[in-house]
């Protein structure tokens, strides 16, 4: 099934569901077929996982920023980096950002495919060696970049540190100390723009199938989650 077929069953199951009007509203078949064949502005190629809305709320780009997440149950404020990278950066950029967790994490496995709402489910494993995690996740690169309904994340509890590889193909960590990842986002060439938006920040749309949902229960038997 291709991206304009996908677009339609897809077009408000994200981004800004409950607003008047959208972007994608009045289009032809020939606007809107052209605005999803839309890969690459400048320098930055996007994933086929999402597509922004279009009229360009949000022009994708490469570069990260520093934000925080307050924990209601606690209190407290974790500072986090979110950062976006091109298609051909970004798996590579993403197994590098796990090293400072150290040699075994957590797991986390993160699906909408099944959903006909928003939100996603989890799948959970623990202690997984890092080496052992890379390679399968590398087996898995074409479904990691272009579905749109599935997410990774990866995490030491004992630090704590949290990497998240997620549905929009946004790079975010969180933790008390991220100099480490703000380093190897730098070394890769990621500029700190404080200014910059993501596409999860304006209307959007996501892509999957039903051989990326097979793929993802090959990946989910592989890396021995349950459901």
């Amino acid at each position: 099934m291709g991206f304009l077929k996908r677009f339609f069953k897809n077009v408000f199951r994200d981004g800004h569901p409950h607003a008047s009007t959208s972007s994608f509203e009045n289009l032809t078949e020939e606007q809107l077929e052209a605005h999803m064949k839309v890969s690459r502005y400048g320098s930055f190629q996007l994933t086929d996982a999402v597509r922004p809305s279009f009229d360009l709320q949000v022009v994708p780009e490469s570069g990260y920023r520093h934000d925080s997440y307050h924990d209601k149950e606690t209190g407290t404020e974790i500072p986090v980096i979110m950062a976006s990278a091109s298609r051909e950066v970004l798996v590579d950029l993403f197994l590098d950002l796990l090293d400072p967790l150290g040699f075994e994490v957590d797991l986390v496995l993160e699906t909408s495919h099944d959903r006909t709402g928003r939100g996603h489910d989890d799948l959970y494993r623990e202690h997984i060696d890092l080496p052992v995690l890379k390679s399968t996740l590398y087996d898995f690169e074409d479904l990691l970049l272009d579905d749109g309904c599935t997410g990774v994340a990866v995490l030491n509890p004992n630090i704590p540190l949290e990497v998240q590889f997620d549905e929009h193909k946004l790079l975010i960590v969180y933790g008390q100390d991220l100099s480490d990842f703000e380093e190897i986002l730098q070394n890769a060439g990621l500029p700190r723009n404080p200014g910059i938006r993501f596409i999860t920040e304006a209307e959007h749309v996501h892509s999957s199938s039903d051989d990326f949902a097979r793929q993802f229960e090959q990946m989910q038997y592989r890396l021995g989650l349950d459901d």
